[in-house]
């Protein structure tokens, strides 16, 4: 088994695996079928199969099997986890800002009771930790979010690790107070708390980076942005000592009498070997088959891993893939009006996204030459760059007269906020530090921005569009988005920062006589003015749409049926569906198959929205390039003023 599997099945010390990678490669599969046969192979053996994408398809991709008495299958509700962590710790952490602060009990529970994106992340490492450190299950599985929100995922120790830095300064104080007043040294609760999260810490650390008991699975496919992505995640898993065991290449074609398969086994052969070449020990990379079926219930998962085969490293020449034949579209759309203000594209990972956003950018900026087009991206796993072909980064790079693109930096736009709050902080202190002893204080303020959530970066991201809104810059922006789990949580995004805005609004307005930070509050004024003004643009369909992006699978459905909910409750306006990498026809029996499938998938779509219209989008080769994208744009959208006629 050893030789002709990847080399997890075989740890028995294994106590965390975790599949990762960009959106829409199969993690969801690799991660439940190798449960399952760990499962089974060690049946004297726990296991917890658990999904921290907030747009959770492990019990989809089950098919409604229940998997045997060692295995327990769960899908991480954040919000809840949220819950009963402030319930848990909730009292212990009034207690350790009361000590340490100005701040009064109103004041502390406005803070602890924020809810900002980026808690999926925390609460998701929380409690992996807490399983763990109970040994309640011998492994655990995790399948992970897409690559961006994984990696933040990873980050926790360090975030965690700057909060208990900030536990630690608030105690300080509490310290020399009792030692000066009643002589005493021992620690006490609130001292053994943080003490018992330090340790925590450090042993999930110390896992993660241990080969033998945690092991991390990237999973991709061999087209140029799953490539580009896996690049990246590797990169950034080695910089943080996270060891990688195997690397699993997903859907892939094997060669045959079909000249489009044929044409397309050629190209994913050249992208894997351009993988190989340049990614530092990937470990073992293995291929797993296209399969004319989902891969969906107890029969197809168990068998998942009989295809796996291990991937030469020997280089190979590969022929231009041919274009497949007929049209990419069949019946084109129409394109947003030259009135809109934002257009978001939504969709679960690795579905085209940010394809069709550059391609719609592109094609309006070429219909409407006098309009100010800015194409922006809120994922964070970028891949503007790779799409365009064109380095793209957190300042504004112009494509062409009318239309400009920019990836945004959302950490360096946080710092900038960190650093005007440090100014004003700084001339206060100063201007008062003759007349009070802030020794304790001082630190305390300096580092509360550094309790803010994860995810408040997301925050600061947005406030760059609603910079350029309010600049009047640009007249219409195209957003290609998070993948939907992090995206609901975004478009959720001004009711939340009203409440954190409303939160450092409240404490300054209280002591208004003791902190005095201008520059500061008037930058959270600002912020509060532009977000109101976004809240309305969003839910007026004159000025913004959201085209929904989906791949014909019912996977892929049930969580557009998710997307479509929400933007329903923030009354968003979808007036169009693309279901894009439709298989064209063919005659080859593979090709046959999978759009027989495709086909039923698509009347289900359309049964599910009846009132929003839909566009079939055929698979293409990777169209990266201003002309590749200029000359799909033309494909997909009618000419504009034209009337449309939709499948």
């Amino acid at each position: 088994m050893s030789a002709r599997m990847p080399s997890f099945f075989a740890n028995q010390g294994l106590q965390l695996l975790l599949f990762g990678g960009k959106g829409g490669v199969g993690k969801t599969t690799c991660a439940t079928s190798a449960a399952l046969r760990m499962a089974a192979l060690a049946p004297n053996r726990s296991f917890l199969l658990v999904s921290t994408d907030p747009a959770h398809s492990v019990r989809d991709s089950l098919a409604g099997h229940v998997p045997a008495g060692n295995l327990r299958v769960l899908e991480l509700d954040a919000q809840q986890c949220l819950m009963a962590f402030r319930e848990r710790h909730g009292p212990v952490l009034r207690e350790i800002a009361a000590a340490g602060t100005f701040l009064d009990d109103e004041d502390i529970n406005q803070f602890l009771n924020l809810s900002l994106p980026g808690l999926d992340e925390l609460m998701a490492f929380f409690e992996i930790s807490s399983w763990v450190e109970s040994r309640q299950y011998d492994c655990i599985v995790v399948d992970t979010a897409p690559s961006g929100h994984t990696l933040r995922l990873l980050a926790m120790p360090e975030l965690i690790r700057r909060w208990l830095g900030m536990l630690e300064t608030l105690l300080a104080k509490r310290r020399y107070m009792r030692r000066v007043f009643s002589r005493g040294r021992s620690p006490d609760h609130l001292d053994m708390f943080v003490a018992r999260w330090q340790s925590s810490l450090q042993r999930m650390d110390s896992l993660l980076r241990d080969p033998a008991r945690s092991q991390f699975v990237p999973v991709t496919i061999a087209e140029p942005f799953g490539v580009h992505v896996t690049l990246a995640l590797c990169k950034d898993l080695s910089s943080r000592k996270i060891p990688v065991s195997d690397l699993i290449v997903n859907r892939l074609h094997w060669k045959s009498d079909c000249p489009a398969c044929s044409a397309a086994a050629s190209a994913e052969q050249a992208e894997i070997q351009q993988l190989l070449a340049a990614i530092e020990a990937p470990g073992n990379p293995w291929g797993i088959e296209l399969f004319a079926g989902e891969v969906q219930g107890l029969e197809r998962l168990s068998a998942f891993w009989e295809h796996a085969r291990p991937i030469s490293r020997t280089p190979l020449r590969a022929p231009e893939p041919a274009l497949p034949s007929g049209q990419a579209v069949p019946h084109p759309a129409a394109h947003p009006s030259s009135d809109m203000r934002f257009v978001l594209f939504a969709g679960k990972g690795g579905v085209g996204k940010t394809t069709l956003s550059c391609v719609t950018a592109v094609r309006l900026a070429r219909d409407f030459p006098d309009k100010r087009i800015l194409l922006f991206s809120t994922d964070p796993a970028h891949s503007l760059s790779a799409c365009l072909q064109t380095k793209i980064g957190p300042r504004p790079t112009v494509l062409f007269p009318g239309l400009t693109a920019m990836e945004i930096d959302a950490q360096a736009e946080f710092r900038k906020l960190k650093v005007r709050y440090a100014e004003d902080l700084e001339r206060f202190l100063a201007s008062v530090s003759q007349a009070f002893d802030l020794t304790f204080d001082r630190v305390v303020l300096e580092k509360m921005l550094d309790m803010a959530p994860p995810g408040l970066d997301e925050v600061m991201a947005l406030t760059r569009i609603m910079e350029f809104l309010a600049s009047e810059r640009y007249d219409l922006f195209v957003l290609d988005c998070a993948p939907t789990g992090h995206l609901i949580r975004l478009l959720e995004l001004p009711e939340l920062i009203n409440e954190w805005l409303k939160a450092f609004f409240n404490v300054f307005l209280k002591y208004e006589h003791i902190l005095r930070l201008p520059g500061f509050a008037e930058e959270l004024v600002g912020m509060s003015r532009n977000l109101k003004k976004l809240r309305e643009l969003l839910r007026d369909p004159a000025a913004s749409t959201l085209y929904v992006v989906s791949i014909p699978t019912r996977m892929a459905l049930e969580e557009t049926k998710d997307l479509v909910n929400a933007c329903g409750r923030m009354r968003i306006t979808v007036p169009l569906l693309l279901l894009n990498l439709m298989t064209p026809p063919g005659e080859c029996g593979l090709c046959a198959s999978l759009r027989r499938r495709e086909l039923l998938v698509a009347e289900r779509f359309r049964e599910a929205f009846p009132e929003i219209q839909q566009t079939l989008v055929y698979g293409q080769r990777p169209i990266a390039g201003l002309q590749r994208l200029e000359e799909f744009g033309r494909s997909l959208y009618q000419p504009a003023l034209q009337e449309v006629v939709l499948c």
